[in-house]
């Protein structure tokens, strides 16, 4: 009796986690979407598209501030490199990891010209 409580148990862990291996699993579909939605847009196209799509709800819609600070002059704050280092390692109650790095250059370059 014990034995089948102990099976079951580890059967429902194991469909557990296959469930949310399905669900959490990107794959290169979404990899090869992103590189195609990539292709003939500008820097500063991505990086609107970058911050919108990550950045928005803590730093507003025109990045005025919110829950995060106001991005609209950080350019005149930070170079490019120290505002890439706030993203990639976080800062305050930002979190690391928001973006790739890859995307973190991108951006960073952007934002450094908002003076």
């Amino acid at each position: 009796m014990k034995k089948i409580w102990v099976t079951m148990g580890a059967n429902v862990i194991l469909a557990g986690l296959l469930v949310f291996l399905l669900f959490s699993y990107e794959g290169p579909q979404k990899q090869a979407t992103n590189a195609a939605q990539d292709k003939g847009t500008s820097s500063a196209d991505k990086a609107e598209q970058i911050v919108s799509n990550n950045c928005v709800t803590c730093h507003g819609q025109n990045l005025q501030g919110g829950a995060g600070p106001n991005l609209t002059k950080i350019g005149s704050k930070y170079s490019k490199n120290e505002i890439e280092n706030i993203i990639n390692h976080g800062r305050n109650a930002m979190p690391s990891g928001v973006i790739s790095p890859d995307q973190a250059k991108i951006v960073s370059e952007w934002l450094s010209q908002k003076k």
